[in-house]
């Protein structure tokens, strides 16, 4: 059988107290069982509402759409996105315009014959 002594380095232990070096608190205060329970619900509390602040903000701005179903629509010459959305649109045909535009990202109100276009139906 082998026996291992440990040595103590000049009274240093690295955070653990021992009977040669004994334990001191930096701020000198002690803490009552009560406060060492007060200390971990704090604690405790404080963790649970950053994570569901953390959980709120990453799931905060995403929306539940519906999918919406599109038809391809090939630009006929001398067509216009307004004459477009005119023809498949039921009711508000600005509002089709820019239904249209977002489902194709388009930048401007400009088509080009041959163009391939998404336009969403109701």
């Amino acid at each position: 059988m082998t026996t291992v002594t440990l040595a103590s380095n000049n009274g240093v232990l690295q955070g653990f107290s021992s009977q040669i070096a004994p334990s001191t608190n930096p701020s000198g205060a002690t803490l009552t069982r009560r406060g060492r329970l007060a200390r971990t619900l704090f604690v405790a509390s404080l963790t649970v509402v950053l994570v569901a602040g953390f959980a709120a903000k990453s799931a905060g701005g995403e929306q539940v759409v519906a999918a919406a179903s599109y038809v391809t629509v090939v630009v006929p010459g001398g067509a216009t996105l307004w004459s477009v959305a005119s023809a498949y649109s039921t009711g508000d045909v600005q509002a089709m315009v820019e239904a249209i535009r977002e489902a194709n990202n388009l930048k401007g109100y400009d088509v080009l014959a041959g163009q391939k276009l998404r336009v969403p139906t109701k």
